[in-house]
């Protein structure tokens, strides 16, 4: 066994749970970002393919997020619209159950809020119904909607 097999061998494995480390830390930040943009695609009762897209593409390109393997994201995602399909009450409870984590963290708050706007406008149209959802989502978390222009 060579010293740079062992120095390699090394490397990878830092380097693999690191990325579990980070899946493992921000599990909660990514399911609530989740909840929230399943929330406002839902507010019109369905769910467009550009507000999937957003959503996808803001986990994608976030440094924290994109350690999730996107087809889990997309799986968590359908979960919450499922659960809107067969009650909006209980979909809606669940979704701010996992939000709510997020009172009293300003910054993560805030991001989940940010990523649930920049969703409800990707189709176009940020209506009222996304808005009142979006406002909610402030209430619960502790949030001054005015800051997001609600």
């Amino acid at each position: 066994m060579s010293l740079a097999w062992l120095k390699e061998n090394f490397e990878a494995a830092k380097q693999s749970l690191s990325k579990e480390l980070t899946k493992f830390n921000n599990r909660s930040m990514m399911e609530a970002i989740v909840a929230g943009c399943a929330m406002v695609a839902y507010a019109d009762g369905s769910v467009s393919s550009a507000e999937k897209q957003k959503m996808v593409g803001y986990l994608r390109t976030s440094d924290t997020m994109k350690v999730f393997d996107i087809n889990e994201v997309i799986q968590l995602f359908q979960k919450y619209v499922e659960k809107f399909e067969f009650d909006h009450t209980i979909g809606h409870g669940e979704a701010m159950t996992v939000i709510g984590k997020f009172k009293g963290k300003a910054a993560e708050a805030q991001l989940i809020v940010r990523v649930c706007c920049a969703v409800g406008a990707a189709d176009g149209s940020f209506d009222e119904k996304e808005r009142k959802v979006v406002r909610g989502m402030c209430q619960e978390l502790g949030l001054d909607p005015q800051t997001f222009d609600l």
